[in-house]
C-alpha cells in the first residue's frame, strides 16, 4: 500500500473527514515519526511496533561491476520492529467476511 492509497483508505473509511484533512494528518505523523528518528529518539506505537535508529560501522564493500573494494562510511537506517499484536495479526492472515444466501455475514 502506497501512501496515496493509504490516504484513500482512511477518506473513505472516515467520510467526515475531508481528503485534504487526512492527506495533513498523515503527512504530521510521518514527519514527526522522521524527526524523532533523526534526533535519535525511539518512536514506539503500542501493538503496533517500535521505530528505532541502528548505526552501522564502516567497511568495505565491493562495486558489483567491477569486483573493486569500495569503503563505505558509517551511517545511521532507520530500523523497525513490529510489536506483537501486529505479528499476530499478519500471522492470522486478513480477516475475510462470509455473506451467505440469505444475506448473513459469518466472520
Amino acid at each position: 500500500m502506497t501512501k496515496s492509497e493509504l490516504i484513500a483508505e482512511l477518506s473513505e473509511s472516515n467520510p467526515h473527514l475531508r481528503s485534504a484533512d487526512v492527506e495533513l494528518i498523515v503527512a504530521t505523523i510521518f514527519d514527526e515519526i522522521t524527526d524523532a528518528l533523526s534526533r535519535g529518539v525511539r518512536v514506539e506505537l503500542r501493538g503496533f511496533g517500535a521505530f528505532t535508529v541502528k548505526r552501522r560501522g564502516a567497511r568495505t564493500g565491493r562495486n558489483p561491476r567491477t569486483g573493486a573494494a569500495v569503503p563505505v562510511e558509517e551511517k545511521a537506517v532507520p530500523f523497525f520492529k513490529a510489536g506483537k499484536e501486529l505479528r499476530e495479526r499478519v500471522n492470522r492472515g486478513p480477516a475475510v467476511s462470509v455473506v451467505s444466501a440469505d444475506g448473513h455475514v459469518a466472520a
